[in-house]
């Protein structure tokens, strides 16, 4: 699986030129709003360095990251859940995402102009979570009709109608649909409404780079929206992430350092969100290639299997796993085999992160 995030917040607080910097595409970024007509997609490599070390291991110039797909999506304003700005053809691309990246300024200008006239990350969340809330809500009012009726022809969607008028009870009162599932059973339900505020949400705090890496008051703003709302928020700089594309990679580090950050901000969001989105990944690895394999922590092997292919699910025998450590330190899979340490699981087996695994199946 490739995950897939959506870029939002209001116009001018640095969401195409954080787009920009971590994927290397150009979209337009302007200082006015609605610069950003059509949805720009990119995808990028997510980072491991096990992988160039699995690819030492078994001799293999061929390396296959993970990625991220991210998605900018234009500025949303007040009212464009009722079509202002841009409106509503923006809001069809977040349903789209697995999770929301929710762009906050947190950064003074006075040569960027704020749509809202000051900078106000308490305000600007409250304008977009509303806005995204009163698209739900219109779009389960639209379709709740429907399902009362089908529940009249066939009793088991009964639980369905119950699940729908809750949301809309929710929604009416202002809480985002994350907020009002309650269960696992409740949030697979709700999955085919397509709800843009069932989405997780990712707080990124847009600042200056001489607030890194620590933030200021208005970051400190997010984290307690963030903290409040089970979400989750880092601080980062879209200016900063800006000069590091333009670097050349061995120069990277030592501008880092500068900055007093270990890692880039692209490292850091894609760590946030597969955190968030309870992701990590496995490996297959031999001479052909070293391939990064996106899962959902808890996934047992069949399930795992199917991130390559599904008939890997469906004619599932076994899996035969390594540890990444065990592959690196005893330096080949035979090694590993001749000391006891490569297993061979069932469909109940678990996956965990750094598994280095190949499948054998039968369709």
């Amino acid at each position: 699986m490739s995950l897939r995030c959506g870029i939002v917040g209001l116009p001018n607080v640095g969401k195409s030129t954080l787009f920009n910097a971590i994927t290397a595409k150009q979209a337009e970024a302007a200082n006015y709003p609605f610069c950003t007509i059509e949805p720009n997609v990119g995808t990028v490599l997510v980072p491991d360095p096990r992988l160039s070390e699995l690819a030492r291991v078994v001799k293999t110039p061929v390396i296959v990251p993970a990625v991220l797909e991210i998605v900018d999506i234009a500025g949303l304003v007040r009212g464009a859940s009722k079509g202002e700005g841009l409106g509503n053809q923006f809001l069809s691309h977040i349903r789209e995402v697995d999770a929301i990246i929710h762009v906050v300024r947190c950064f003074e200008d006075p040569n960027i102009i704020h749509v809202e006239g000051k900078i106000d990350p308490a305000g600007d969340i409250a304008t977009i979570e509303t806005e995204l809330m009163l698209a739900d809500l219109d779009s389960m009012e639209k379709r709740i009709d429907k399902l009362r009726k089908g529940a009249r022809k066939e009793k088991d969607q009964q639980a369905l109608v119950d699940l729908a008028e809750k949301i809309v009870a929710g929604l009416g009162e202002g809480v985002p649909v994350r907020s009002i599932l309650e269960n696992d059973e409740e949030r697979a339900m709700a999955k085919q409404f397509f709800l843009i505020t069932a989405k997780p949400v990712l707080f990124a705090a847009n600042v200056a780079e001489t607030d890194l890496p620590d933030g200021n008051e208005h970051t400190a703003t997010v984290a307690k929206i963030a903290a409040e709302n089970g979400s989750k928020m880092l601080i980062i700089s879209a200016k900063a992430e800006a000069d590091i594309a333009e670097l050349p990679e061995e120069e990277r580090p030592d501008f880092l350092e500068s900055l007093g950050l270990e890692m880039s901000g692209l490292d850091r969001l894609i760590m946030a969100a597969y955190n968030l989105l309870g992701l990590h990944n496995y490996f297959t690895a031999g001479v052909k290639e070293v391939h990064a394999w996106t899962i959902r922590k808890g996934a047992a092997a069949p399930e795992a299997a199917a991130a390559i292919h599904s008939d890997f699910e469906k004619g599932f025998i076994r899996a035969e796993v390594m540890a990444y450590e065990d592959l690196i330190t005893l330096g080949s899979e035979q090694k590993v085999k001749e000391a006891g340490k490569m297993r061979s699981e069932g469909k109940e087996y678990v996956v965990k992160d750094g598994d280095v695994i190949t499948f054998r199946f039968n369709v």
